[in-house]
């Protein structure tokens, strides 16, 4: 399964989710209006229920059922807003801590640099670590999508895991980002917020009556009985959607984690570290049963009705058939067993078209990458004031005019302490190619999010006038552009959620073809090279439109085209991307400036592109 075919299982499983959902709520609606006809709706003495329900008044059930979508909504409305600000959001609401990319602590260091080194194997933003102050084994990613997405993980797991089982565990979590599996998880948050109303809602009105002298006291006393009832309803209910929207994924994610490290030795140990452990990965939080389906391990014991975790043991023989819990020595173990569904993505970016590899980590080639680049700069990327300060460099222009004024820019509107450092980060990065550059980009990203908003602002707005200082924008600055847009707003604003409503390619053709002629533009000198190359890129979007003709970079234009293309549904999406493959591929080789550019498409379009061979 590849990226695109993730989000499209993503999307199914979100309309399963609504349809249980609204089956919990005709339920919850049914089962009020019983409690408001039964206690509340005089009766002749001895009438049944079924009597009492066939001959209640119609504004009975209209206003009941009203006023319970309405609470639900209401509810749920106001956990989605709570919740707006992503993986950030949900991370501090379990008390976890952000983990500064500068810190010295060596365990720390170390889940940094599997995560870091995990994202770019994947292609995807470095996502922001939380730690969370627990002794257990366990971890989540929660997000609304790769640009805003946040890991975290306990301190017992950092504790007891070694380098090889941390690997495993957050392979396992990016397996979750890239399914599309976080932002489902959001909107159970939400949904069961709403569910759970009437229960809630049933506590204070018993609450509330034991200190009441009221002659309706009874009455009050009955309905909280009665809602905390129900609401024990919705909590069945709601755990009930868990186990039926995450129990699979988990397979999903353990297979993945596999395929992403080429090993079953990490993940299949750190589920064995789980089941020795006195604590297991059981979570103390206040706020961990609304978030249970989140985690790596199972947060409580459920029965397997319930539970949204398959059990320990299957996901561990799943992963090695030959183990045998310490219980069951000298029991026959069948030589192998495979967990339902757990096919997983791709293996290794080694070939095959660029949507193929979308979804796949290719952990070697990013080993590779970070072993090759210069040291300082990656140690700069991870100092927040380092990182500004290479960013900076990464826009000086190499004519000593422009880059003069750029310079007396920077030290008129930078942090105080950054401009000293640019012109040697400018020395470092001239023997830098754009990949090593864009490397380092990503590398910084997490340590530019630990900006105050306002020092965010003041960097945005400083980069943009070191692009146009010299009244042009060319293809790296444009894509450097790009990153910093798509991954910083995403923190600091807010993320852009596509809802995929273009189903059609006729209805792009005019952005897909400006784009397809851009990248046709800037592979091959020779004008028919270019023509065959875009015709070659038609052929796979399904297009006939002719070439654009481009006499310069329009950088407007094309962000226009990309804003449109961003609205395409997941089959589309992936026909595009692999249109724009096919025109750069088409004489066999890769250039700095066709590199960047679908870099820059593949970024603004949330599409993850794992590094090559």
């Amino acid at each position: 399964m590849n990226f695109f075919q993730a989000q499209n299982k993503a999307r199914h499983n979100t309309r399963l989710l609504t349809a249980l959902f609204i089956g919990a709520v005709i339920s919850l609606v049914l089962l009020t209006n019983l409690l408001v006809l039964v206690f509340f709706v005089d009766s002749t003495p001895g009438t049944s229920l079924v009597n009492q329900v066939v001959n209640a008044p119609s504004e009975v059930w209209i206003y009941t059922s009203l006023g319970v979508v309405g609470l639900i909504a209401v509810a749920s409305g106001f956990k989605f807003l709570a919740l707006q600000g992503g993986g950030k959001a949900v991370a501090e609401s379990l008390g976890g801590v952000l983990i500064h990319q500068n810190t010295q602590d060596p365990q720390q260091r170390q889940l940094l640099n599997v995560v870091e080194e995990m994202a770019i194997a994947a292609g995807m933003p470095v996502p922001p670590v939380y730690l969370i102050r627990e002794n257990s084994i366990n971890a989540f990613a929660a997000g609304f999508g790769i640009h805003d997405a946040v890991i975290g993980i306990n301190q017992g797991a950092i504790d007891l895991l070694n380098r090889q089982e941390l690997q495993g565990v957050v392979a396992h979590e990016f397996s979750h980002i890239l399914n599309g599996d976080m932002r489902i998880n959001l909107r159970i948050i939400a949904l069961l917020n709403g569910i759970l109303i009437l229960g809630i809602i049933g506590g204070g009105l018993m609450r509330g009556s034991m200190f009441s002298r009221s002659r309706d006291r009874g009455a009050l006393i009955a309905l909280g009985i009665g809602l905390l009832v129900i609401g024990y309803g919705g909590t069945f209910f709601g755990q009930l959607i868990k186990a039926a929207v995450s129990r699979q994924r988990e397979y999903l994610a353990d297979a993945s984690a596999v395929q992403f490290t080429r090993s079953t030795q990490g993940i299949a140990n750190a589920l064995k570290k789980i089941g020795a452990h006195s604590t297991g990965s059981r979570i103390e939080s206040p706020q961990a049963d609304e978030n249970s389906h989140l985690f790596f391990g199972a947060i409580r014991s459920f029965s397997s009705l319930m539970a949204t975790h398959p059990p320990l043991e299957a996901r561990i023989k799943a992963l090695d058939p030959n183990w045998v819990p310490s219980a069951d020595k000298g029991k026959t173990i069948p030589s192998s067993l495979s967990a339902p569904g757990a096919s997983g993505f791709t293996g290794g970016a080694t070939g095959g078209a660029v949507s193929q590899l979308s979804g796949s980590a290719n952990l070697p080639a990013a080993q590779r990458m970070i072993e090759t680049a210069d040291a300082n700069l990656n140690q700069a990327s991870h100092d927040t004031f380092e990182a500004r300060a290479m960013v900076y460099a990464m826009l000086l222009s190499h004519d000593n005019a422009v880059r003069g004024n750029q310079i007396q820019l920077i030290a008129q509107l930078a942090e105080p302490g950054v401009p000293k450092l640019v012109p040697n980060m400018y020395r470092e990065l001239s023997d830098q190619d754009h990949q090593h550059k864009l490397l380092h980009l990503e590398q910084a990203m997490p340590t530019l999010k630990e900006m105050s908003k306002a020092q965010y602002q003041r960097f945005y707005d400083l980069t943009a006038k070191l692009i146009v200082a010299d009244k042009a924008v060319d293809i790296f600055e444009w894509v450097v552009h790009r990153m910093i847009t798509q991954e910083l707003y995403a923190h600091f604003v807010k993320p852009h959620r596509s809802n995929g409503r273009i189903t059609r390619a006729g209805k792009v053709a005019k952005q897909a073809g400006l784009i397809l002629s851009l990248l046709a533009t800037v592979g091959a000198d020779n004008g028919d090279d270019q023509i065959s190359a875009y015709q070659r890129g038609q052929k796979i979007w399904g297009g006939s439109a002719p070439m654009a003709r481009l006499k310069y970079f329009d950088h407007q234009a094309l962000n226009q085209a990309l804003e449109r293309l961003r609205e395409l549904n997941a089959d589309l999406q992936q026909r595009f991307i692999d249109a724009c493959s096919g025109v750069v591929n088409a004489d066999g080789k890769l250039t700095s400036q066709e590199f960047s550019l679908i870099k820059g498409i593949a970024v603004t379009l949330g599409c993850p592109l794992p590094p090559v061979d």
